[in-house]
């Protein structure tokens, strides 16, 4: 009998299955990828990183068995060959029948558990409660944002393999950093890293479409006993204000600083193909720097994880919303001095608000004790919605960009001192944006 060739050794043979599974199963998904058939963003991991990656090991064990099986040879061991099964015999047959039956329970098991973290991967659970102590104050907003709908992956892992691979080696630093302590305290913004508007945003948001006018309503309520309300009502024309994300016009920037609050440097594309540059005040011509292209997040700085910007605000808001009863006398300065206290960790600044309130009223009129107890919860409730000790998180830690209130906002670019080499500047006309009424 002649002696079998090289090839046919254990390691080579595993390797060709191998080879020509992973072969069969990337042009499957690559099928189903341009046919849109996958939603979730670790299909990518899937098909452009493990598939090619058990091809690839198929094709090393091919080579790798002819060495062995070349080196055992020279070393005076007999060829190896497959081994006989003979399924005339009873107990051969039951065997191989209970072998085969058990791998595709094994494979169905493998492929329910692989779905299984995958699913619970794009969970916000498992991004906001595995890593407990840095993402609580944005696990916590993220559940009262309006995007509370929106899984962590939908905005957080691009499309493809590339951005599920680039999240993925984020998230290995992140756990490290979980693991040894050193992240930072608190999470620093203008987070980086983050996909762009047009992979995330726009997959539920589309610019450039006719947006009607939106009308908004101020409240806001004074330090006196009876917490006097004023209101502020204008008008937003978010047609206009949106101009900057259409996908007909271009709107380019340099900022200096990780937080993007100084901006140089304004290149403006239009519809046209038109390109005008505008400079700040002593810049003549275009810095160094990385040339990013607005796009939602330069404005919406904080989509899906919001917290107050002050105790006044929060408290604002919250009478507003009648979560606070203000015929409590001097409702809002107590609160808000309630809730501006330094605090050691949350336990201690629910103690200390209950304590404070309790105090202030404790002569007052039987007759406002429900309003009083109410006033102590709602207290209670904002300060564990935007206050985090432990991670160093504070009234004002994440502003906006949102308007021009709390950061600079529009006024980075919006400051008519911003001008082109023809003196035109970017105006700073509040009709441009809103209306007052």
């Amino acid at each position: 009998m002649a002696e079998p060739r090289l090839v046919q050794n254990p390691w080579s043979i595993a390797g060709a299955w191998l080879t020509t599974i992973g072969a069969v199963a990337f042009i499957a998904y690559y099928i189903a990828e341009a046919l849109d058939l996958f939603a979730s963003p670790y299909a990518g991991l899937l098909g452009f990183v493990v598939l090619p990656a058990i091809f690839l090991v198929g094709l090393l064990l091919i080579p790798l068995g002819i060495w062995l099986e070349g080196r055992r040879r020279r070393r005076g061991s007999p060829a190896w060959r497959w081994p006989l099964i003979d399924l005339g015999n009873t107990t051969t047959r039951r065997v191989v029948l209970g072998i085969a039956a058990l791998t595709i329970v094994n494979l169905a098991i493998i492929a329910v558990a692989g779905l299984g973290a995958a699913h619970y991967m794009e969970t916000e659970r498992f991004c906001g409660a595995v890593c407990h102590e840095p993402m609580r104050p944005e696990f916590t907003a993220h559940q009262l944002a309006p995007h509370a709908n929106v899984t962590c992956v939908a905005c957080h892992v691009g499309p493809g393999a590339r951005g599920t691979i680039r999240a993925k080696m984020n998230g290995t630093r992140q756990l490290f950093e979980v693991l040894t302590g050193t992240y930072d305290r608190p999470i620093p913004v203008p987070a980086r890293g983050l996909p762009v508007a047009a992979d995330t945003c726009m997959r539920c948001h589309t610019p450039g479409h006719s947006a009607p006018d939106v009308t908004r309503t101020k409240y806001e309520y004074a330090d006196d006993e009876p917490s006097t309300e004023s209101t502020t009502t204008m008008v937003l024309q978010t047609g206009r204000i949106h101009w900057h994300a259409r996908p007909d016009v271009r709107v380019e920037y340099i900022a200096t600083g990780p937080k993007r609050e100084t901006i140089p440097y304004v290149k403006v594309t239009d519809a046209d193909g038109r390109v005008t540059e505008y400079f700040a005040p002593d810049v003549t011509a275009r810095p160094d720097g990385e040339l990013r292209r607005m796009d939602c997040l330069d404005c919406h700085t904080r989509p899906a994880h919001t917290f107050s910007v002050s105790a006044e605000r929060a408290v604002d808001r919250a009478i507003a919303r009648g979560e606070i009863d203000r015929s409590v006398p001097n409702t809002r300065k107590e609160l808000v001095a309630a809730l501006k206290t330094e605090y050691a960790n949350e336990s201690a600044a629910l103690e200390g608000i209950r304590r404070h309130l309790t105090d202030v009223y404790k002569t007052a009129d039987g007759s406002h004790a429900p309003a009083i107890a109410k006033n102590i919860a709602a207290a209670e409730r904002l300060y564990r919605y935007n206050v985090f000790p432990e991670m160093k998180v504070t009234w004002g830690t994440y502003p906006t960009n949102l308007g021009h209130t709390d950061l600079p906002g529009c006024f980075r670019c919006h400051d008519e001192e911003h001008k082109s080499k023809d003196g035109r500047a970017v105006r700073q006309d509040c009709e441009q944006c809103h209306k007052m009424q």
